[in-house]
């Protein structure tokens, strides 16, 4: 094969996003060989706006049986995600699913095992992994230059999102649309990021949901987590839809010091010996190791969800290594399955996560849901998975 023909399944917004530099041809190895969609105007539109030469079809089966397609781009609504996947991926296709991995890690686990099975290339959109700034702290981590990690905060409430947002689809910020608030639509990145970056998941997590705080919604739009290492650090995750102006900081402590990205910029306060070895050896009373303020340089461009998709493609053609495996979706997920079962049963909650408690309480709110709203209608066309 020297050229991968994919197909899009879902022409929401990020699968528009998705099919439109396909097309343009920005993808070195790959064209944009079909769509699926029930909408037959969304169809249509694809045709007339990347080529006649675009199949179109409205059923996932119907495409990965035409074969015309070699790969599956999966850009559905969340709950579709893992069910797309498997059957793409039983039915030989290799397989790249928008974030989240799905909305339960018991029907994601399911999603793994069937990629495992297929032998085939399954990726997920973490384009966050493609930024310099989260691959310089992944490197300065892993190395050991920041030392063994002892804390972690991640403020995140830049993700303001006001009542229009939430109106403009009625699947929106639902437990039956959408299985989740603020963790499950705008946080996927930094959950993936934050046990990516610093190499491990957490032992325990005590979180505190709030359910319709700042919005007209029935899911949560305000978290704050703390969580607990196996190698006994510590952290803190915040987060909202609901404040203005938001910040976005993430700070990690360790034996060698302290580094913070904050405003595009990484910043590593260093400490000229291990903060371990100054307690043992100094004797001074008051007193604090000395510490160098570095400006870390951060080379190299953000290619975002066209570097996910480059890499992708050179997965299948060169056997180039994953940047973002889809089995590592079910990590990020994890953790905020975790912060929603630790608020419906206000208890601390031990990872591995008990899949089957999540997945009751989870169906206990939609059969539960007395929650309506009404989107505009000429705002219901294109919303599928946007964010």
């Amino acid at each position: 094969m020297d050229q991968v023909r994919i197909g899009i399944v879902g022409l929401g917004s990020m699968g528009t996003q998705h099919g439109k530099y396909l097309a343009g041809g920005e993808i070195r190895g790959a064209i944009i060989a079909a769509v699926c969609d029930m909408r037959e105007e969304r169809l249509q539109w694809a045709k007339q706006s990347w080529g006649e030469h675009i199949h179109t079809f409205t059923t996932l089966e119907a495409m990965i049986d035409s074969g015309e397609v070699d790969a599956v781009f999966v850009a559905t609504p969340h709950y579709d995600h893992p069910d797309a996947a498997i059957r793409s991926l039983q039915k030989g296709m290799h397989v790249l699913i928008e974030k989240p991995a799905g909305v339960y890690t018991k029907q994601v686990r399911l999603m793994n095992e069937a990629a495992k099975k297929s032998g085939k290339v399954f990726s997920i959109m973490y384009n966050q992994r493609t930024n310099p700034l989260y691959q310089k702290l992944k490197e300065l981590i892993s190395s050991g230059e920041l030392g063994e990690v002892r804390r972690t905060n991640w403020i995140i409430t830049n993700w303001y999102r006001s009542q229009s947002y939430y109106d403009s689809a009625g699947w929106r910020a639902t437990w039956a649309g959408e299985g989740g608030g603020v963790l499950i639509n705008q946080d996927p990145h930094q959950l993936d990021l934050w046990q990516w970056t610093i190499g491990m998941m957490p032992a325990r997590i005590r979180a505190f949901c709030y359910f319709g705080k700042h919005r007209n919604i029935e899911v949560e739009d305000e978290v704050t987590a703390y969580v607990e290492y196996p190698n006994g650090a510590t952290g803190l995750f915040v987060t909202t839809t609901g404040e203005a102006p938001g910040t976005n900081r993430f700070e990690i402590a360790g034996d060698r010091g302290k580094i913070v990205i904050e405003d595009d910029q990484l910043t590593f306060w260093r400490l000229r010996v291990p903060e371990s070895e100054f307690n043992r050896t100094y004797t001074g009373g008051f007193g604090s190791p000395e510490c160098w303020k570095c400006e870390i340089p951060i080379h190299g461009n953000h290619p975002g969800h066209r570097g996910i998709t480059q890499n992708f493609v050179d997965a299948i053609l060169k056997g180039t290594e994953l940047i973002a495996p889809g089995e590592e979706g079910i990590l990020g997920l994890t953790l905020s399955n975790a912060m929603l079962l630790s608020t419906w049963t206000d208890s601390w909650i031990d990872l591995p996560l008990d899949e089957d408690l999540f997945y009751e309480q989870l169906q206990d709110r939609i059969r539960g849901s007395r929650f309506t709203k009404q989107a505009a209608p000429d705002q219901l066309l294109n919303t599928e998975g946007t964010h």
